[in-house]
């Protein structure tokens, strides 16, 4: 029988051929995809959970969704929006079950007379920091992650898809299952609700 195994380097493959990969029999296919995913996964669940040990089981429970539902993936799309799904998904099912926060009215909305359209950036105004991984010292990022943690679920979800994963709002909308118009009103809450929590947690030091 001919050997059928792929002859390209698997770190040289796409996601999506991987995933074609692992289906013909190719069981180091999914070890590479874990591999790749490894970080940016992990700490985007515990960024979402709040709870490095939770991050790791339900890694590990999106990874055990991939083999089981591999067969079911169209892999004329994108593998990484599909992982984050299932991801995003079971921690939602790790914070219902653990009851870990509760729900919480949403703070209105910042630039409420600002104009529609408004993109994350155009919403991040110059004095507020950005809730990215290369800020300048640890303490600011412990600071940013602080604030983001006290979210709602909901709007914390958001913002890590949007920001620190950036995904598009179209995958976004998919991922969710929402409208694109619920995916920028709901980004825009998320923004408005981090400004206002990091302005009350890091208020400005008085005039001297």
């Amino acid at each position: 029988m001919t050997d059928t195994t792929p002859t390209t380097s698997q770190t040289d493959v796409s996601d999506e051929q991987l995933i074609e990969n692992y289906r013909s029999g190719h069981d180091q296919a999914l070890d590479e995809l874990v591999r790749r995913y490894q970080l940016e996964l992990f700490h985007f669940l515990v960024r979402f959970t709040n709870d490095r040990a939770a991050a790791e089981d339900v890694f590990q429970e999106a990874f055990l969704q991939v083999h089981l539902s591999a067969d079911t993936f169209d892999t004329s799309r994108r593998f990484k929006p599909w992982l984050f799904t299932i991801a995003a998904n079971k921690a939602r099912d790790y914070l219902r079950k653990m009851a870990r926060r509760p729900a919480s009215e949403l703070s209105a909305p910042i630039g409420g007379d600002g104009p529609e359209g408004q993109t994350f950036m155009d919403l991040l105004q110059a004095d507020l920091p950005m809730p990215d991984d290369r800020l300048q010292t640890e303490e600011l990022r412990q600071r940013v992650s602080q604030t983001v943690q006290t979210m709602p679920d909901h709007l914390r979800e958001i913002l890590l898809l949007a920001y620190f994963q950036q995904f598009p709002y179209a995958e976004i909308a998919e991922m969710l299952q929402i409208p694109l118009g619920t995916v920028k009103s709901r980004l825009h809450t998320a923004v408005g609700t981090f400004s206002q929590r990091w302005k009350k947690q890091n208020p400005s030091p008085p005039d001297a």
